[in-house]
């Protein structure tokens, strides 16, 4: 059995007993918390648990078969020993495939920033189709998408977008996309048609619990402000604008989408754990990054990852050198190819390095 999966096991064991205990079912913030994390395991420390459970039925078949002397009855057994080596076999695959995943298949749910880069208006419009494609194969996944923060542009499209998508597997599949993205195509407003390039940058952090990652009180600077809407423009009087800084790292997140002040900082602190989680994986990826022959899952929101070009109707994945000429389908949410491609080849990248 791989460590890391006991660990796991032993993980949801703990979690099995906190759920239990009356300080836990009396918080319900923290419940939640352990919940998400406890749902996320429970696959896992399932196979693990019937791993176990089939050793020990293989070894009562291997002592009937040494002891049993009647041919019918040795028969039977060395059929039952067959089937159960065939069960283990074909799960030791299935746990190797979840060891290959790492972290990312025990994770629900994420938090996702979409932000405008170089191109001005056309760039805040092309963030608006990033949102739009992730949206609708989030709706086709069946998960569930939750704005957290949203500044539009003056044209249509945002200047930057933060949202979380909840959902078993929902980490696992989309954890590639951050990065730069970029589009190649005729803006509405070019009377000359020459094609523009834009771009906008991806940022996927998983969604972590206040259990998983404690951040003190006294390592928070919280700001309140009156929240504003484009221009200037004034969306309520009262404070309830958020913005929250960890002083260790110097994260800064604000959140004002929400009329409460109390639910504008709720949401400022799930964005706040994931920036600083993301900080410290990034910072760990890269200093694996030689080993590596990409930086796919460094989460380097500068290096370019995805061309879209209108005028060949093609989407290319510079990672893996993929080509789709399926732009309007990817658009439109249909991301499973990519996705599948950028996985299959993480998996086999992990397994050159024998991360097993």
């Amino acid at each position: 059995m791989y460590p890391s999966l006991e660990t796991k096991l032993e993980r949801f064991q703990e979690l099995e007993q906190q759920l239990m205990d009356p300080d836990v079912l009396s918080n319900p913030s923290k419940m939640v918390d352990i919940q998400r994390e406890y749902g996320g395991l429970k696959k896992v420390a399932g196979a693990v648990l019937h791993h176990r459970g089939l050793e020990e039925d293989i070894a009562a078949a291997k002592e009937m078969l040494d002891s049993e002397t009647d041919p019918e009855s040795r028969e039977y057994a060395q059929s039952e020993l067959n089937e159960l080596q065939k069960q283990i076999d074909q799960l030791e695959e299935d746990l190797e495939e979840i060891v290959v995943a790492g972290d990312s298949i025990t994770r629900g749910g994420l938090i996702m920033e979409i932000r405008a880069g170089a191109g001005g208006d056309e760039a805040a419009l092309f963030a608006g189709s990033l949102f739009e494609m992730y949206s609708r194969f989030a709706e086709v996944q069946g998960w569930k998408l939750e704005l957290m923060e949203s500044s539009p542009s003056d044209v249509g499209g945002f200047k930057e977008i933060v949202f979380s998508v909840s959902g078993e597997g929902a980490f696992h599949q989309l954890q590639f996309e951050s990065g730069g993205h970029r589009v190649q195509r005729v803006p509405e407003t070019e009377t000359q048609g020459r094609i523009h390039t834009s771009a906008a940058t991806v940022a996927v952090m998983p969604e972590v619990s206040e259990v998983e990652l404690i951040i003190k009180d006294e390592d928070l600077k919280i700001d309140t402000m009156r929240a504003g809407g484009p221009g200037g423009q004034k969306v309520n009087k009262t404070e309830s604008a958020v913005r929250i800084t960890h002083l260790p790292t110097g994260v800064v997140v604000k959140c004002q989408d929400e009329k409460s002040q109390h639910k504008n900082r709720a949401s400022a602190m799930r964005v706040l754990r994931g920036r600083v989680l993301d900080a410290k994986e990034r910072k760990a990826n890269e200093e694996r990054a030689e080993e590596r022959r990409t930086l796919i899952g460094t989460g380097d929101r500068s290096s370019r990852i995805r061309t879209y070009n209108f005028q060949d109707g093609r989407v290319t994945d510079h990672r893996i050198g993929l080509t789709l000429y399926k732009l309007d389908q990817v658009l439109q949410g249909n991301l499973q190819e990519l996705v599948d491609a950028m996985l299959e080849f993480d998996r086999q990248e992990k397994l050159k390095r024998k991360v097993l």
